[in-house]
């Protein structure tokens, strides 16, 4: 019996697509190591050159615009991608992602972005015969995800399942999974180890990410927390973005030992494993991974669109709220330190997420299908 391989196709809009695409390869090989899988940003795969240019435009329009990306996400809500678009994009950009399917061969191919999604689509029009699954990695649809083609949906929760059904899709082609997050989150790490590998102490934490892309600034919630920097400790996660970090380390309000900014790491649920609350964007993927760790989260500057349902889910679950003013930092601050109050807040958030969201499910439900 030859081995079943599955081609995981992403694309680079933003870093939770992708994440989602490598949690989801990871699972499925953990929970059965027989299968082969490949991920695959398949725009910056096929257009090594064009696909930079193209995604450094969208993150500008993202951080200098998003009042754009808001109305644009929202004009064509509701509906399908055209015909024309799609052939517009297979034609300019994917023409040869037959030759990648054709060369890897894969008994089923997942998509965690909706431009992979709709160009199979348009492939198993033209007579490609395999299982086309896609991954929805945010707590909305929009319409850019449906494709008549797609054999099944794999969804964040039931108000994205709702959704669907308004937009056509059959119930029968709709399981409520959640968005699948890297194993290293399905379980709990030794907080004490983690806490000696990056010389952190046994104090309260609160972890802020989302500098990335530029989108979290120096502003006056940011440096308005290093206040509580005496009795707190503060960890900034900037990603790629090495000017932020040298911005904020040469910053004297973050200079302290009690404030620790990383660039870059793979090991994000090490840091979310010892933290007490989480500042970030969000963004689908990070929203989810803070979910599997039971974490409470303060939010800011959502992009309109599907970042503002992402934060209006998790608040309707009770998982944090918005990050409005110094009031806010403040509440939140002081509720980390009260030991016993924290405690039971943090039980009532595992009970929600057993509830409404298990770790491992997209991957085991996938396997299923598969």
């Amino acid at each position: 019996m030859s081995k079943k391989r599955v081609l995981v196709l992403s694309e680079g809009f933003g870093s939770g697509h992708t994440q989602a695409a490598h949690a989801l390869s990871e699972g499925i090989k953990k929970l059965d190591p027989s299968i082969s899988t490949r991920v695959f940003e398949l725009g910056s795969f096929l257009n090594p050159k064009v696909a930079p240019v193209v995604i450094s435009a969208y993150r500008k329009t993202v951080s200098k615009q998003p009042k754009v990306v808001g109305l644009l996400y929202r004009s064509n809500y509701k509906k399908q991608t055209h015909r024309l678009a799609k052939f517009t994009l297979h034609h300019l950009f994917y023409k040869q992602t037959i030759k990648v399917i054709e060369q890897l061969q894969p008994s089923a191919i997942v998509c965690t972005h909706m431009v992979p999604s709709m160009i199979t689509s348009r492939l198993i029009q033209s007579g490609l015969n395999i299982p086309l699954y896609t991954v929805i990695t945010d707590y909305d649809a929009h319409g850019s995800w449906i494709n008549n083609e797609v054999n099944h949906y794999f969804v964040a929760a039931d108000i994205v399942k709702e959704r669907l059904i308004e937009k056509g899709v059959e119930d029968k082609k709709i399981t409520v999974t959640g968005i699948p997050v890297h194993p290293k989150y399905w379980q709990q790490s030794n907080k004490e180890e983690i806490r000696t590998k990056y010389s952190l102490k046994d104090i309260p934490t609160v972890l802020i990410m989302g500098g990335g892309w530029g989108l979290l600034h120096e502003d006056s919630a940011l440096s308005y927390m290093t206040r509580w920097r005496e009795n707190t400790q503060i960890i900034i996660c900037t990603g790629s973005n090495k000017a932020m970090m040298d911005s904020l380390k040469s910053n004297p309000l973050f200079n302290h030992p009690n404030i620790h900014i990383f660039g870059f790491t793979k090991d994000v649920y090490e840091l979310m494993e010892i933290s007490d609350l989480l500042v970030t964007k969000p963004g689908g993927m990070t929203c989810t991974e803070g979910f599997s760790k039971a974490l409470p989260m303060l939010f800011y500057e959502p992009i309109p669109g599907q970042e503002e349902e992402n934060c209006n889910y998790f608040i309707g679950l009770d998982y944090g709220e918005m990050l409005v003013n110094s009031d806010t930092v403040n509440r939140w601050f002081k509720l980390i330190h009260d030991t016993e109050k924290l405690e039971q807040y943090k039980q009532k958030l595992v009970c929600i997420r057993d509830k409404h969201y298990s770790p491992s499910k997209c991957s085991e439900t996938i396997l299923q299908h598969l």
